[in-house]
Formats: C-alpha cells, sequence, structure tokens
C-alpha cells in the first residue's frame, strides 16, 4: 500500500479539443475532488497561480488542461425508427 506522500504517476490523456467535453470532463473531475480525491496537479507547472487553484474546479480545470484526467466517451448507436 503506498503511503501518502507518495506520489502516484498518471498517464497522460488525449488532448480535449471540444469545449464542450472540456466543460464535462472538468465538472466530473471536480465532483471527484469535493469528494476527497487527491489532486493531480504535483507534476505538472501550474499556468495559474497557486491562490486562485482554492476551488476544486479550478483546480480541476487545471488538471484537464495538463491533460492529468483520463476521459472516455461512450459509443453512439443510432437508432432508426422505419415504420
Amino acid at each position: 500500500m503506498p503511503a501518502e506522500d507518495t506520489p502516484i504517476v498518471h498517464p497522460k490523456a488525449a488532448p480535449i479539443e471540444s469545449r464542450f467535453l472540456y466543460v464535462d470532463v472538468a465538472a466530473l473531475r471536480a465532483k471527484q475532488l469535493r469528494r476527497g480525491a487527491r489532486p493531480r496537479l504535483d507534476h505538472a507547472e501550474p499556468t495559474v497561480p497557486v491562490a486562485k487553484l482554492v476551488k476544486a474546479e479550478r483546480v480541476a480545470m487545471e488538471e484537464v488542461r495538463h491533460n492529468l484526467v483520463q476521459w472516455d466517451l461512450p459509443e453512439f448507436k443510432a437508432v432508426i425508427d422505419l415504420r
């Protein structure tokens, strides 16, 4: 079991090109942070001053910006009704 101070190495996620997907991923990550998840910004250089990274939403946005949050889109199936 890793110690609390031991950094966890997270693989880089694919970059997000859609601003709508960016908002969705950041919102879900902020929910995780508010529920007690550890921030992943330890290894990245934040582009926002640390004083502004107080809220979970700001931390989540910075994590997504640095590709530290893994995300996945579900497969979409089109249903056509030919009645």
